[in-house]
């Protein structure tokens, strides 16, 4: 069958659709003669019979790659075919329509169905037809393979290159290409110290954000690299901010080391593409010291590994930077039991806030009860007297005198980047003058650019020599204060520990030089097991009472309740409360005691009350042995006081049960009716 007896009169009466596409922009510009070639088809479908008010030509997609998915002209394209408003699909070749099998196949099936016909350079084809559908399908794999080869050759030589260490890729703020291609620092003093402080901050504060926030206490900008040719590059002077840091601290080429491989690009089933990260034991090509660098790669990796332990989102090996919480060892402790890094959780008492820390990561996952739950305070207290042993005079004041160097080369470090950025301030303020003199004087508009220009730069350099002055009078006073109030406090460590002015960050701090980790183990005994590692692979073991419950810890001692008990015979309970006060005794909550205290041990532990007492022993009330002897209760009360009649007094309110020894023996008399009142006397 001839091409032309493919076309049918369902054909004709159909548009006819010409897609043509460029793969990139520069092919569009500079490979002119492919893009005519295209063009041309129209020719050939005006002589296969339609006529050229029906040929529509679907150029959007040019500069589009056939391996994205959003090519708009090739969506309408298949719509065009899927509705069955397109009689034949013209395109110089089949990598132009789609250079991926599931685009060219679903194109196939979609003409099939709808009976359009494809032409490309070769020839005219029916995806009805089962040879030239199948032509077509050998095309299609034929155009994909083509494109993988080419992108083996291009990969190929790529990774060749980065095996050498020779590939030139962009290189971040701080390292420039040399005039011979090879990686060296930059040129630019400024640039340098400030990456350089960067890794020297992150080092002693230990945290991303605090080297954030030391940038901005100190006004210190941090550089940042506009687009452009290495040799011709705007540097931008901005804040500091912390995913910038983040950046600087993860970049293996300020380690000096050529690294290819740190991320892959992958494409989900929506098309999107996504980059991700390379795990470091992953990358496929690492070389080390390929160039200078600004930290060695020990460094490096002891920085990443800082990152790690400050992370809060790297599960159990978390070790988190020191936060203002009064729990000493937050961030460092491991359950004794499971192994898994413990949490902390903070609860309001009498004395303030205290820590507990609680093994709940497998009792979460699993809605199980938690692991242990160990009261904090004495924990605390425990490592940090371990501490204060551990720090003599020696290493204090060696300490010390670091501290005062630290901080007087962290004052040096702020004061030398503020000279340069003054000494760029005036650079660039010589620079705008010789411009503006270097101008006609016929060049009025010209001159006044310049001049405004030259009055700005000046501004600007006068700002930065006040904020340089103004800055470096006060680090030299703060520094003198600092020095010593150090010199004051470093004679004894235990001084500074227990000092209520050091902020419990800074103790967390001191903690986690001497300490790499604490493992607590609750056992039944009441006791708790503290395993202690230190810095440098000793291990201390401790054990200490755990803390009881508030209940069990201010319950009043039982040597008490029982001295209160016998007491009861012979007196009230306002005389049984002088009593102990004057023997130094105290309840279990350390207070005095006064009527309301004993009273309420008397009632918690269900001891006899005094007037039991005295009734069993055979006294009755006034009321009673009046009615007994048959005389009034005022007789009874004033033979009482006469001293005829014996009387006890069974409280603080003067109340008295008398005893009629006249009568030999005591009548079993009960308690009174409740409309017989015991009357109070007073004591004249």
């Amino acid at each position: 069958m001839s091409n032309t007896d493919k076309i049918t009169v369902s054909h004709l009466q159909r548009d006819a659709w010409l897609y043509v596409r460029q793969s990139t922009l520069r092919q569009v510009v500079e490979n002119t003669e492919s893009t005519r070639r295209q063009y041309a088809l129209r020719d050939r479908a005006v002589a296969l019979g339609w006529p050229l008010e029906r040929i529509h030509t679907i150029d959007s997609d040019l500069g589009e790659s056939a391996a994205g998915h959003d090519r708009e002209g090739f969506r309408q394209l298949t719509a065009e075919v899927a509705t069955g408003g397109a009689g034949i699909v013209l395109g110089l070749e089949v990598s132009r329509l789609a250079r991926n099998s599931s685009d060219w196949h679903r194109l196939l099936e979609l003409c099939a169905f709808s009976d359009t016909l494809i032409l490309d350079e070769d020839g005219l084809y029916n995806p009805s037809d089962f040879n030239d559908r199948l032509l077509l399908g050998l095309k299609g794999t034929m155009s994909e393979a083509e494109l993988h080869v080419l992108r083996s050759r291009l990969r190929g030589g790529i990774l060749n290159k980065a095996r050498r260490g020779e590939l030139k890729i962009p290189l971040p703020v701080g390292l420039v290409y040399d005039p011979l291609n090879r990686v060296a620092l930059d040129p630019d003093a400024q640039v340098r110290e400030s990456v350089q402080c960067v890794f020297d901050t992150f080092k002693r504060v230990g945290s991303a954000s605090k080297t954030v926030r030391h940038f901005r206490e100190q006004n210190l900008m941090f550089p940042s690299q506009g687009s452009g040719a290495p040799r011709n590059r705007t540097l931008f002077w901005l804040p500091l901010t912390h995913n910038r840091v983040l950046r600087v601290l993860h970049n293996p080429r300020y380690a000096g080391a050529f690294v290819y491989g740190r991320s892959v690009t992958r494409r989900n089933a929506e098309g999107d593409s996504k980059t991700v990260s390379v795990a470091q034991d992953q990358w496929p090509i690492v070389i080390h010291d390929a160039h200078p660098g600004y930290i060695s790669w020990d460094q490096y990796q002891l920085n990443q590994q800082q990152l790690r332990n400050n992370a809060q989102a790297c599960g159990a090996d978390r070790r988190s930077a020191p936060r203002e919480g009064p729990a000493l060892i937050q961030g460092m402790v491991i359950c004794g039991h499971c192994g898994e890094r413990m949490t902390v959780r903070y609860h309001n008492r009498a004395a303030g806030i205290v820590p507990t820390y609680i093994c709940q990561r497998q009792g979460i996952e699993h809605a199980n009860a938690i692991c242990q739950s160990v009261p904090g305070a004495g924990v605390d207290r425990t490592v940090g007297e371990l501490l204060a042993e551990l720090m003599t005079e020696t290493t204090t004041l060696e300490a010390a005198i670091g501290i005062q160097d630290e901080l007087a080369r962290r004052a040096d470090e702020a004061d030398g980047l503020r000279a340069r950025e003054v000494q760029r301030a005036a650079e660039e303020a010589q620079i705008a003058q010789q411009r503006f003199m270097q101008t006609h004087p016929d060049h009025r508009m010209v001159a006044d650019v310049l001049e405004a220009e030259w009055n700005e730069a000046l501004r600007a350099h006068r700002n930065a020599q006040n904020d340089y002055e103004r800055q470096r009078n006060r680090g030299n006073e703060l520094d003198q204060q600092q020095r010593e109030t150090i010199m004051s406090l470093v004679a004894d460590f235990p001084l500074l520990w227990n000092n209520p002015h050091t902020p419990q960050r800074e103790r967390k701090r001191m903690a986690r030089l001497l300490i790499d980790d604490v493992t607590l183990t609750s056992h039944d005994d009441a006791t708790i097991a503290l395993g202690i590692r230190l810095r440098g692979g000793a291990v201390r073991t401790l054990r200490i009472a755990r803390e009881l419950p508030a209940w069990q810890k201010y319950q009043t001692p039982a040597s008490v309740v029982a001295e209160i008990d016998a007491l009861l015979d012979e007196h009230t309970e306002g005389e049984i409360a002088e009593i102990l006060n004057r023997r130094g005794t105290r309840s279990g909550q350390g207070r005095a005691f006064n009527v309301q205290i004993v009273a309420g041990i008397r009632r918690k532990h269900r001891l006899q009350p005094r007037l039991d007492r005295i009734r069993e022993r055979g006294f009755i009330t006034a009321a009673e042995a009046a009615q007994t002897l048959g005389v009034s209760v005022g007789t009874i009360k004033k033979r009482r006081r006469d001293g005829l009649i014996h009387g006890c007094r069974i409280n603080d309110k003067n109340e008295y049960l008398v005893e009629l020894p006249m009568l030999g023996t005591t009548p079993k008399i009960g308690r009174p009716p409740k409309q017989t009142q015991t009357i109070p006397e007073k004591r004249i």
